[in-house]
């Protein structure tokens, strides 16, 4: 895909946006691409349950193998898990996946509804590459990847039943997000997200938290900066999940593997501690 220098331009709009496209553009983490190896199904998020023990046992030489695979069946399930929480989806409807990473959530939504599944990210690089994977898999009519700005889609209005964020709402302020969202959902139409989020009753950010942030070059909002953004934008929550400790053990398990990257310890240290949660919220637009 060629994006000329002003198409650019008018869809990463800040240096804030310029250096979280240029993060991702070039990213090339093992823990995201040799768990997509698995399947074909490339995520960027965590994983949730528990995780099988006897991964860890068995010959030494295929126990990498076997950890790996583990950890993509828990960030896969925490993909159906966010997926479970969309509503009634009927194959006439229409989906987006916002901040759609490499796009194996969008993949996993069409796989069940059969319906339309639009993507939209700012890394051009993700864009081409998740394209690509809905070609190979021979679903491009129906599942297709942008590159536009989650805050300033121009996507056509109302246009779509659900809507999900897969912790990529850190990367952007929460109020024009939902006004947006809330632009391009119809009436009853459902939105769903899974973030971490500090806790505000502890009283800002945590050292933990602020090495994740750090670490992602990103900024992780309070708990309560979701619901005052969706209550402003005529999002009412409907169901509200604390997964916390259900993705600890996702934690545990990729701090044992090659591919753990220094900052297990970080998110384990705030989940523990209570300064950082593990959320999913669904709110309907009214």
């Amino acid at each position: 895909m060629t994006v000329t220098p002003d198409a650019s331009a008018r869809v990463v709009r800040t240096a804030y946006q310029r250096a979280v496209a240029d993060y991702w553009n070039n990213e090339q983490d093992p823990v995201n691409l040799r768990l997509g190896d698995v399947d074909g199904l490339y995520h960027h998020h965590y994983g949730i349950g528990d995780w099988d023990p006897s991964v860890l046992d068995g010959p030494e030489e295929t126990r990498d193998e076997r950890v790996i695979e583990e950890m993509h069946r828990l960030e896969s399930a925490q993909a159906d898990v966010l997926l479970d929480h969309l509503g009634a989806i009927e194959p006439g409807h229409r989906l987006l996946d916002s901040g759609c990473g490499r796009g194996g959530t969008s993949i996993m939504a069409h796989q069940r509804f059969r319906c339309r599944v639009d993507g939209v990210s700012i890394s051009e690089a993700q864009v081409a590459f998740a394209n690509d994977q809905a070609r190979k898999r021979g679903v491009a009519a129906k599942v297709g990847y942008h590159f536009r700005n989650m805050l300033n889609t121009g996507l056509a209005s109302h246009s779509f039943q659900g809507i999900w964020n897969n912790e990529s709402t850190m990367y952007v302020d929460l109020f024009p997000l939902f006004a947006e969202y809330s632009r391009l959902l119809v009436h009853g139409g459902r939105y769903v997200c899974i973030t971490g989020c500090y806790n505000d009753v502890t009283g800002g950010r945590s050292k933990a938290v602020s090495r994740i942030d750090e670490h992602y070059t990103c900024n992780i909002h309070s708990r309560g900066a979701y619901f005052k953004a969706l209550a402003a934008n005529g999002l009412v929550p409907i169901n509200v999940v604390d997964l916390t400790a259900a993705t600890i053990p996702y934690w545990e398990l990729r701090a044992k593997s090659s591919l753990a990257t220094g900052i297990e310890e970080s998110f384990l240290t705030a989940y523990r501690e209570g300064s950082f949660h593990y959320l999913l919220i669904a709110a309907d637009r009214i």
